[in-house]
């Protein structure tokens, strides 16, 4: 998975990522939900305001000859996943707790536990929670450099300046 020490690069470290793993171990274990055997990423996009813009991903598995990837995005209420979109990876979202805010293109609407949205290539999206709230990604493989974020601020992905 050398994308997911991609990933790992550019996540939030040492003490900043402590609370955010402990608060996101904590509420899968209210939840009863099993964690994934890989560390977890927080995310915070560069931007310094993880508790605004960011969240936690625990990657399930990233099968690149496969063609296929699974992960937990979790966030909290109020927390956002930034506006994206991917040139190549079609990923389906099933929130499986909580309720979840998602803009897929011009469109917005709240997705309750169960709900399932498939984002095609090119379709714009991010989402916010309503509560802690955990999304279940079934995409084709991730690949960090796929991601084009609105915020021209993130420099992940298809952002990265280059020189």
């Amino acid at each position: 998975m050398d994308e997911l020490k991609k990933g790992l690069s550019i996540a939030m470290k040492g003490k900043a990522a402590e609370r955010p793993v402990r608060e996101f171990l904590m509420q899968l274990g209210k939840w009863g939900i099993p964690v994934p055997p890989f560390p977890a990423l927080v995310l915070d996009f560069g931007l310094g305001e993880f508790r605004r813009t960011g969240l936690v991903e625990s990657w399930i598995c990233n099968e690149g000859k496969a063609g296929y990837c699974g992960k937990y995005l979790f966030v909290t209420d109020g927390q956002s996943c930034p506006i994206h979109r991917h040139r190549i990876k079609h990923e389906t979202f099933f929130v499986l707790k909580g309720k979840v805010v998602m803009q897929l293109g011009r469109t917005r609407r709240v997705l309750k536990e169960g709900a399932v949205l498939p984002v095609k290539p090119g379709i714009s999206h991010g989402f916010a929670g309503r509560g802690p709230c955990l999304l279940i990604e079934i995409s084709k493989p991730c690949v960090i450099a796929d991601n084009y974020f609105r915020d021209r601020r993130i420099q992940i992905g298809g952002n990265r300046r280059k020189g």
